[in-house]
This record gives C-alpha cells, structure tokens and sequence, in this order.
C-alpha cells in the first residue's frame, strides 16, 4: 500500500526561498496532489485533507485531516510522504504538520480508529492499483465457504474439489474457484479443460464439470507455462474471478484458496462477504502450527469458521491402521478452538488416483466428503 501512496520526485537543483513571504500552498498543492488517500482512492490535494497552511517564519505549518477510520500507520505514512515531497522539491526551511481527525474536537484527546485487525489492512481495502475495495456479495450466490489451509500440500484442493461435487450430488446449485493462482489444480481435478468465453454482457463464463461451474487461471495459461506474477497481479485476476465471472444463480461457491495467509486471502475476503470457512490440515504438528494461523485468520477477519477437516489421518494395512503423520492432531485442534471436526480423510490410493485422473472420489462413493457437504448444509441452509 506504502507504494500507492507516494511517487518519486525529482531532485529540485537549487532550493526554494525561505520565509513568511512565500504561499504555503504554493508548495503543498503539488506535494499533495502526489499522494493518495487510501480510503477515497483521490490525492490528498483533491480530498482536501491538506487545511490551514501558514509560514511562521522559516516553517511551513499545514494540518493533515484524517478519518476516523485511517489508521495510525496510514497517518503517519501520509503525513511523512507530503513532508517528504515538500522536501525533495527544494524547500530548506522547517516543516510542521499536525494530524487532526475529522469529528474530534481540537483540544480532545483524539481516539485512535480501531486496530486493524491485520497488520497493514486498514477500511474496505487497497485495490492492486489504488483505491478502496468494497466488499460486494457476487450477484446470484447464496453462499461463498473458502477451503484454506495455513501450508501446502496437505490436500486443501482435494477436499475443496469433492465437497463441490458432494454438494452438487445432494441436489445444490455449485461453483468452485480456484484461487490458487500460481499452482492451479481445478482443471486436472475437475477433468475439466478449454478457454472460457464472454457473454454480452462482457462477463466470463465459466466451464462446467461434474454439475459443477469451475473457473481457473489454469483455463487461461498453458498448463506448463509457469506463473510468475507479482502480488498486485494476483489480486487483480482473484478479483476479477469474483466480479467479472457469471456464475449465475449459485446456492454454493467453493473457492479453494491459496496456501498461507497473504495477499490473495486478504483480496478475497474484503471484496465479497464470506459465510464460512473450512480449514484443511494433516494431524502432524508441523501442519497443525500452520492451520492455526488459518483458524486465526478467518476469526481476526470475522469469517465463522465451519470446522477443521483432518486429512491423510490414517491408511489401512491388512485391516490394521496405520497412522504416518501421527493421531488425532486435527481432534485435538478442533477441541481447542471450540470448532466442529467435519471429517477425517483416510489416506487411500482411491482418493490419490481420483485426483489425479480427473474423477473426484466422492464420484465412487468415499462417503467421508459427503459428510463434509452435510456439515456445511447444516451450518448454511439455503
């Protein structure tokens, strides 16, 4: 966001005059204009937050007026960036700026706006290239349950994959986004390929599998074509997942979210409202650490967390179970956060091969997913 809100300036050769002569705006105008404020997407200048600009002497004295809603770090990084830009355009003297919030009486001691909730994210939300987001609910879609996990490679994909079948098998409307944009796994899963197309009304449809509507980065790449994108990239195009695609009348969009709790995550749950969330972890400890931070993320952003579903709990050997990532690790994590276990996936081959060949195992009847479906019915009706 720090990268939004100012702009190099040029190195100014000789410096400005100083004294009470000189027009205080004459120097923060351009200085303003430079920066934006991330609430309003508009320069400091044009929201006119830059108010009672006076020279007293050799120090130029202007307020800053800020929203409740700013917080401490945005201030403090909007006031630096226009000091910084009346600087670097060659003033000499000294500048003071004080920080008013709008609202609060001077003199009052100034409450500060409410923590954000993670570091870094402050109001609606910072689009890739500026500007507020604003949480919208996607037109026709009841309920949007995010399948997350703190780590990759602990089946996040294949749970999110057959409980979007398992739903559809129980009579409900269903899409699946893949959100996990550098390592796409819907197309191969779903047994689902081609080049989606626009309708006349500009908006992506997406293609259909299993009585599932699907839609991927993996539709839109060469399926070896590695995705080196930056962040702003990828939020760009998680974005347009959510508003430009038309998935129609939906009673459930599965998105299948990237491992971790980064950019992508942030994107997807300030821009629409997210009824649930399904955590996916393995019940070794080291899977467990990071599907805590899973757990906490979706609390902090106030998502209901649905439950956590255990993967990989055990394989059969000659009737005896085996456990090779450990006992009960999601058990005990579901018990310590006080939220429901929806389900433990043995580790079996059939599962393995279903994903890997295209045919979900919910499809040959593995009835633990279908369980998972009935959990999340019970926690959102439609």
């Amino acid at each position: 966001m720090q990268g939004a809100l100012a702009h190099s300036v040029p190195a100014v050769a000789e410096p400005l005059a100083k004294g009470s002569l000189m027009d205080p705006y004459s120097l923060l105008e351009p200085a303003a204009t430079r920066v934006r404020d991330p609430l309003s997407g508009r320069s400091l200048w044009v929201a006119g937050m830059i108010q009672d600009a006076r020279m007293d002497g050799e120090t130029l004295k202007f307020v800053l007026t800020v929203k409740k809603e700013h917080s401490a770090e945005d201030r403090q990084r909007l006031r630096d960036a226009v000091v910084r830009n009346v600087v670097g355009a060659g003033w000499a003297g000294e500048v003071n700026c004080t920080i008013r919030v709008e609202g609060v009486a001077v003199g009052a001691p100034a409450a500060g706006p409410a923590k954000d909730p993670v570091k870094g994210m402050s109001g609606g939300g910072v689009q890739p290239h500026g500007g507020p987001i604003a949480k919208t609910p996607i037109p026709g879609v009841k309920h949007i349950v995010a399948v997350a996990s703190g780590k990759g490679g602990v089946g996040k994909s294949t749970v999110a994959v057959n409980l979007a079948v398992a739903l559809a098998q129980r009579g409900r409307k269903v899409g699946i986004m893949d959100s996990d944009i550098y390592g796409p796994s819907i197309p191969l899963m779903m047994h689902v390929n081609g080049r989606p197309i626009a309708n006349e009304q500009k908006k992506i449809l997406p293609l259909r599998a299993y009585g599932v509507e699907c839609m991927s980065i993996g539709f839109l790449v060469d399926e070896k074509e590695p995705i080196i994108w930056r962040g702003p990239m990828v939020m760009g195009v998680v974005n347009q997942f959510l508003k430009d695609v038309d998935w129609g009348e939906l009673d459930y969009l599965i998105v299948d979210m990237p491992p971790g709790t980064g950019d992508a995550q942030l994107t997807m749950i300030q821009a629409v409202p997210i009824s649930g969330g399904v955590v996916v972890t393995t019940p070794n400890p080291v899977a467990l650490l990071d599907a805590v931070r899973g757990v906490e993320m979706f609390r902090k952003l106030d998502v209901p967390v649905l439950g956590v579903v255990e993967n990989m709990s055990w394989y059969e050997a000659n009737g005896v179970r085996m456990y090779p990532f450990g006992q009960g690790g999601g058990v005990k994590m579901a018990v310590e956060y006080g939220v429901e276990l929806l389900g433990q996936v043995p580790l079996k081959d059939g599962i393995r091969s279903g994903g890997d060949e295209g045919k979900p195992a919910v499809l040959s009847g593995e009835s633990v997913f279908d369980g998972i479906a009935a959990s999340v019915e019970r926690a959102l009706p439609v």
